[in-house]
């Protein structure tokens, strides 16, 4: 039979080691709370030393306010704390509040810290084993706090088995401190791991701290300050040139509190998913600034994860100002810089297949002439679409005889992307921009960039013209993925294209957005079927999941309706895509999120041939 169990009050020690797995669940969390107590300490220089990840060691030092003997005495207790002057938990100005930490990591490892006040003649230092307090001592030291930290876990060995390798748990204390580091640009601090320097940074500004934090130089980064009502976005984020294979770089801040919030990464995912490849994440470092009454940030021991009052004016405002920072056309650069490694060997060369009767080299790369005058005038007369209609008909491009010319003097930082000077390979444009530099220029993926722009503007507007097929297409498919283009008819038709069940698995298209033309809408119906038919969102009829997809679908439509790959241009029609790529919104980037364009630098190019090292 079994024993009924009576409930028994836990002893203080029990108590404490389950707060501390709370609060403490790894080197990188005790290194955290030690930091922002330094930072509310008023501290304007800090130093960590780490040995093996944190594990058997954690030293922190800062020359803050420094503690009293009374005070070391409190500040190992648990909910001792110097930053509630109130009984409410909603004015929080501090980093800490909670007065958990020290008592936490005293309960499971070995504490000492040695503290002193600027008005005190000497330092006091108390020490904590396993949650065993000794009283204070004299002791020697500088005005501030030291902090030493051995033996994390010995006291509760199961959670210490856990711990990952050293080079694991230094790569988490490393991003706590580039994350606070971003949250306190007016403190010095100075971050080793087992003697080697790992960050190191002064005083600084915010966009230098930015830039130190996030490992980019100052000029990549776009400043950031957007306001609605009393709640501001600031900071500073990297173009869609600039991203990473996880979220590492992306650091926010709320209240100049670093926080992994679900909410404020959903976010950036979705201000950033029309302008970057799938897979890749962007760089950024933002600061939200929300009234204290209108945040909850007593959600978790760890302090990182928060609760807006509405959470719908955050998401908006983040997401509104991102896709106006990033909204610039090419004129605010923004292209990848190309970097080419110099050849170490001597390279072997291929000589081209002559094609066309071609006699000369000069007939692969062809050549032409230009002036200041005719870039200009091509860069205000109206788009590509207008000037050389590329719908209509096929663009023909001889080579010329000509030579080409320097570039005049009239091409002027108004026109970032130069003047084209060549295409090669019927896919790439070559253009020499006003500082000198090689432009490079992926026709079709800059192409499809303005033609997915002028989709979604002419779609806001309800100026979305369709084109009715003299003939209509009848397209066969797998019922499945028929039903999940008829189930969203009316949305398509909104698009310009008209479609009308044609037995089973069958559709007849009537209509296409008149910006696209009728060449391969075949192709483009299936692609738009493919991309609802597969979305389990769609699949379950969710009635707003058709415009979390409606950009997608329209960048399918883009892809189909832009100048291909393999499309002879002339120099006038490459100089006006060149223009339109300076004025059109995200024209950086495809809609995939591919680079347009690459600016190869003269450093870069004499790397090749051995110029410079």
């Amino acid at each position: 039979m079994i024993q009924r169990p009576v409930i028994r009050r836990l002893s203080d020690h029990v108590v404490d080691l389950i707060a501390a797995g709370e609060v403490i669940e790894r080197p990188a969390a005790a290194l955290k709370e030690l930091v922002e107590n330094a930072i509310d300490a008023g501290a304007t220089r800090i130093s960590v030393n780490l040995k093996a990840g944190g594990a058997d060691r954690i030293d922190v030092i800062d020359n803050g306010y420094g503690m009293t003997p009374e005070e070391l005495a409190l500040a190992v207790e648990r909910h001792c704390t110097s930053k509630l002057q109130d009984d409410r938990l909603v004015q929080i100005r501090t980093l800490g509040f909670r007065g958990e930490a020290l008592p936490s990591i005293g309960a499971s490892a070995r504490l000492a810290i040695t503290s002193r006040t600027s008005d005190a003649d000497t330092a006091w230092r108390i020490r904590v084993e396993g949650g065993v307090v000794t009283s204070p001592q004299p002791a020697a030291g500088p005005i501030g706090t030291r902090i030493l930290v051995t033996d994390l876990f010995f006291a509760t060995p199961a959670r210490r088995k856990f711990l990952k390798t050293p080079r694991i748990e230094n790569s988490h204390a490393e991003a706590v401190m580039r994350r606070l580091a971003l949250c306190a640009p007016h403190c010095a601090m100075h971050v080793t791991f087992d003697d080697k320097l790992v960050l190191d940074v002064p005083a600084q500004s915010p966009l230098a701290r930015a830039a130190s934090v996030l490992d980019v130089a100052a000029d990549e980064l776009i400043p950031l300050d957007e306001q609605r009502g009393h709640v501001r976005l600031a900071g500073f984020v990297c173009g869609p040139a600039k991203t990473k294979a996880t979220g590492s770089g992306q650091f926010i801040l709320v209240n100049n509190r670093a926080v992994t919030d679900p909410v404020l990464k959903t976010a950036i995912r979705v201000a950033y998913r029309p302008v970057i490849e799938r897979g890749r994440f962007p760089v950024v470092a933002l600061h939200l600034h929300v009234p204290l009454e209108r945040l909850d940030v007593n959600v978790h021991p760890a302090k990182t994860e928060l609760r807006f009052a509405d959470e719908t004016e955050i998401r908006s405002l983040v997401i509104g100002g991102l896709g106006r920072a990033l909204g610039h056309g090419s004129e605010g650069g923004g292209g990848i810089y190309a970097q080419l490694s110099a050849r170490t060997s001597r390279p072997s060369i291929a000589y081209p297949v002559r094609e066309r009767g071609a006699s000369s080299p000069s007939a692969f790369l062809p050549e032409r002439s230009f002036s200041g005058k005719e870039v200009q005038k091509n860069g205000h007369e109206g788009s590509i679409q207008k000037e050389t209609g590329f719908f209509e008909r096929d663009v023909g491009f001889e080579p010329s005889a000509r030579k080409p010319q320097t570039l005049p003097e009239e091409i002027g930082p108004e026109f970032p992307l130069g003047a084209s000077i060549a295409q090669f390979f019927d896919t790439y444009i070559i253009a020499v921009a006003p500082d000198g530099d090689l432009v490079l220029v992926d026709q079709h993926a800059a192409h499809e960039r303005l033609t997915h722009e002028r989709l979604k503007e002419q779609y806001a507007s309800g100026q979305l013209k369709s084109q009715a097929l003299l003939l209509p297409e009848v397209i066969d498919m797998p019922p499945r993925e028929a039903q999940a283009l008829l189930s969203r008819k009316n949305d398509l038709s909104k698009l310009g294209m008209d479609l009308e069940e044609f037995g089973a698995g069958s559709l007849v298209l009537r209509s296409v957005p008149a910006l696209l033309g009728t060449k391969d809408v075949q192709a483009l119906v299936r692609d738009i079927a493919d991309e609802l038919a597969n979305d389990p969102e769609l699949a379950a009829q969710d009635t707003d999941s058709f415009a979390h997809h409606l950009d997608a679908i329209i960048a399918r439509m883009a892809c189909h309706g832009s100048i291909r790959a393999g499309r002879r241009l002339k120099p006038e029609e490459m100089d006006a895509l060149l223009r339109d790529m300076e004025r059109t919104p995200r024209a950086n980037t495809c809609s995939h999120g591919r680079p347009t364009w690459l600016k190869l630098t003269r450093n870069e190019i004499e790397k090749l041939f051995g110029r410079v090292k």
